[in-house]
């Protein structure tokens, strides 16, 4: 029996082939479709404080520019009778309504300025500046 052996060994003849090599895949392996876990926050970077910034030689009712919309307004609300919103309007070419956020967050809260609006015997609401 080993004399059939070798002659089926002999009878293929003997080739040196490099053994079969298995392409790798291109993509990385595929995850579970799931959301993400959400990173641990770290201790995050706190800002420098600035020191806050200073006008110098303006008072903060005198702090609009000279022809600015803010010195009209002004000048108008120091007025004797003050003015209306209509004249504030025309005078800047605004909105009514940003007029009217003007006088509340510029005027009063930003420069700290007193405005009072009372109406007159007509139902027309005047604004004036009062110190």
């Amino acid at each position: 029996m080993t004399s059939t052996t070798e002659q089926t060994e002999t009878a293929q003849p003997v080739t040196q082939t490099a053994p079969k090599v298995k392409k790798k895949a291109n993509a990385g392996a595929r995850r579970a479709n799931v959301a993400p876990a959400k990173p641990k926050s770290g201790k995050k970077a706190s800002t420098a404080k600035k020191a806050p910034k200073t006008r110098k030689g303006r008072k903060k009712s005198d702090s609009a520019r000279d022809g600015s919309k803010t010195a009209k307004i002004i000048e108008l609300l120091k007025r004797p009778g003050g003015a209306t919103a209509q004249e504030l309007v025309k005078a800047t070419g605004w909105q009514p309504h940003s007029v009217r956020g003007f006088l509340s967050g510029t005027l009063r809260k930003k420069m700290g300025l007193t405005v009072v609006s009372p109406k007159n015997e007509d139902g027309v609401r005047s604004y004036s500046i009062h110190p």
